[in-house]
């Protein structure tokens, strides 16, 4: 599919300026400071768009759902990971239900990790990111739901998220260098609960450390939590295991880097599913997050489903 972009008209007029919407946070404000240098590589593209940006955490969503009733295609999210994640939550709550594909969603990748951005193939050059806007060359990927949070990349509880949480406190370190301390440092609190999971196809019932859903295969820039996950097959990717000890936890650890043979999902006590559906009890509050975005409670109840083909994006 192929759009255009011309100046903002009423919506019977034809197509519509793109939004910009800029998250300056994003990459410990870094998005900030690289805006200058992505404005330049749309306009050069010949992106016709206007900007607003995120003046604090949590404002993208409203911002996006904003620009969805307003009329602007493409929305156009300039961060992260979860500035992406935000701004299809807006999309989505613009639109009422998922009962038709969102978007189309564009993407100037100014995060710390680009996740999705490396998942999908896409550039992280600014420039070339521009281009592939201007293209205006859409598919449809799948877009997850965990509770009321809708996600394309990735959600987790247990490990993961706990370990997003001190990551969120690490100011001394920049890049994806964050995510390693954080995860050493989750490892030695060496959290773990008992948990219930059922999906379509299977159930389990035990002690847990971890257990990631992911559409795509990468997060947190250099784990592949999901391995055999894929963004059109319709279905949620889920590894959950359990380990007894800090030194297996710190065993698993450089193994959720290979995205092939000798991943962690080979390790004993260490599974992955794929399903529609998943259902996770646990009998003590977790952090959760998805497309690395904290939920701001612990909750202990999570309702994951699919939905398939339902986010239009631009894609190279």
């Amino acid at each position: 599919m192929d759009i255009r972009y011309n100046r903002r008209r009423p919506l019977s007029g034809g197509s519509m300026t793109a939004k910009v919407i800029l998250n300056p946070y994003s990459n410990r404000w870094n998005s900030r400071a690289r805006w200058p240098e992505a404005e330049a590589a749309l306009k050069a593209a010949g992106v016709d768009f206007e900007v607003v940006v995120s003046d604090r955490k949590g404002a993208v969503m409203g911002l996006a759902e904003q620009a969805a009733r307003d009329g602007f295609s493409p929305i156009i999210a300039a961060g992260g990971d979860g500035t992406i994640g935000e701004t299809v939550n807006g999309m989505a709550r613009a639109a009422g239900s998922m009962d038709k594909p969102i978007g189309p969603l564009g993407i100037i990748p100014l995060g710390s990790a680009n996740d999705l951005v490396v998942n999908l193939g896409l550039p992280k050059d600014l420039n070339e990111a521009a281009r592939v806007i201007a293209a205006g060359k859409t598919d449809l990927i799948d877009v997850g739901k965990c509770n009321d949070h809708f996600f394309v990349n990735n959600s987790a509880a247990g490990l993961e998220p706990y370990s997003t949480a001190k990551q969120e406190q690490i100011h001394w370190i920049k890049g994806i260098g964050r995510y390693l301390v954080s995860a050493i440092q989750a490892i030695m609190d060496k959290p773990e609960w008992n948990a219930k999971l059922e999906w379509d196809g299977g159930s389990f019932n035990g002690p847990l450390s971890l257990v990631s859903v992911g559409n795509t295969r990468l997060t947190g820039g250099v784990f592949y939590m999901a391995p055999h996950a894929d963004p059109r097959d319709g279905k949620l990717t889920f590894s959950y295991g359990y380990r007894s000890t800090r030194l297996g936890l710190f065993l698993t650890l450089p193994r959720t880097m290979k995205p092939d043979k000798g991943s962690f999902i080979e390790m004993e006590g260490v599974y992955e599913e794929h399903c529609t559906r998943l259902s996770i009890e646990l009998d003590k509050p977790s952090p959760a997050q998805t497309d690395g975005e904290l939920f701001p409670e612990w909750i202990s109840s999570f309702k994951y489903e699919i939905f398939p083909k339902r986010l239009q994006i631009l894609l190279s």
